[in-house]
């Protein structure tokens, strides 16, 4: 990507203020636009200078994922092109901001952006940003949740789609529990883990972070039928050790056979007293996933350890979608104890300690 010079960028930036009463700080000068054909050749200049020299500027990097990330826009009544650039450029959605003004004043349509969401990505041209904004090409506001996210995956989703600041869900999600079957347990990182059903929304601009997190929660109360209610009663589950094992179950199964067959080793831990000894819950603790949990992982002090503590963790470490949940109310008849995944997530059980060492070996 061709940068541009500090220097040019100055002059840039002087020749943009002379002809439309723009500075870089975003202030807007009272001095009226010049007239004549002295002003126009200067503005015709300066439009040439950037179309020539900016325009190679925003070509996407292949490969990059990121680019194709959706970014919503949400344009207000009486927003400027100057406060629309300067919001782009800030998202990354286009290299330069002033660029962005002085096309739209070039083209006279300073005031012709129609209001509304718009969905865009890293890296656009301005000219496409600028057309869909003046046609009021808006998208519905939308964002997908999949399986297994856990709150701190949801924040930077919403944070990173313009959706809802990061910081405000998580804070939010602390104690967040609208439900009673939400259990409020001192030691959880946040209630509102695993109560935040993953799917695909479509919002309302100017929806806080808790608007969000409700409209999360009702639809995972709409999916736990009455039929799964009961079915957890008659097992002696609560609607809350139910969650709970599911999120454990989303995170160990990366294949739909393998589900009900862990959701029966750990109720068959519960039931004989022995510790779940999952590592996803100590994947839960730390900062960053690791490929392989250690031994020194498994002494971290926390009530989320299920290799220190028996039972179930403070409460779910993830979000888990319909077939987890129906795992752990309809587990498979086996009695299996142990479990091992191999390096492409297929695990592999057995029943004695010694027959599991042996597939320890085999498979890792």
């Amino acid at each position: 990507m061709m940068g541009v010079p500090d220097w040019m960028i100055r002059q840039l930036e002087k020749l943009a203020d002379w002809i439309g009463a723009f500075s870089w700080e975003g202030e807007h000068i009272g001095r009226k636009i010049l007239l004549g054909t002295g002003a126009a050749a200067v503005g015709a200049a300066v439009v040439f200078f950037l179309t020539v020299l900016l325009t190679p500027a925003e070509v996407p990097l292949s490969g990059d994922k990121t680019l194709a990330a959706p970014i919503y826009i949400e344009v207000k009544p009486g927003m400027t092109a100057d406060d629309i650039g300067r919001i782009l450029a800030e998202r990354h959605v286009v290299a330069h901001r002033y660029y962005f003004w002085l096309l739209a004043k070039t083209n006279g349509v300073e005031g012709s952006f129609q209001t509304g969401t718009y969905k865009l990505h890293r890296q656009m041209e301005a000219r496409e940003v600028l057309e869909m904004l003046v046609h009021g090409k808006t998208a519905p506001l939308r964002f997908t949740i999949p399986e297994g996210f856990n709150v701190n995956e949801i924040a930077e989703r919403l944070g990173q789609e313009g959706i809802a600041p990061a910081e405000d869900v998580k804070a939010e999600a602390v104690q967040f529990a609208p439900y009673r079957y939400m259990e409020k347990t001192a030691a959880a990182t946040y209630q509102a883990e695993g109560f935040l059903f993953p799917d695909t929304y479509e919002i309302e601009p100017g929806m806080t972070a808790r608007d969000i997190l409700l409209m999360m929660a009702r639809n995972f109360d709409e999916r736990l039928t009455e039929d799964m209610r009961r079915r957890a009663a008659d097992m002696g589950l609560s609607v809350f050790d139910l969650v709970t094992l599911a999120s454990l179950v989303e995170k160990e199964a990366r294949f739909e056979e393998d589900r009900a067959i862990i959701a029966q080793v750990f109720l068959e831990r519960l039931r004989i007293g022995m510790p779940l000894q999952s590592d996803t819950t100590i994947q839960y603790l730390l900062h960053a996933p690791k490929e392989d949990v250690t031994f020194a992982d498994t002494e971290i002090a926390s009530p989320y350890n299920t290799y220190q503590h028996i039972g179930l963790p403070p409460g779910p470490i993830a979000n888990p979608g319909t077939a987890s949940l129906e795992a752990v109310l309809y587990p498979a008849d086996t009695d299996y104890l142990y479990f091992v995944a191999d390096r492409e997530g297929h695990n592999h059980y057995s029943r004695t300690y010694s027959d599991h060492l042996v597939l320890v070996e085999q498979v890792r």
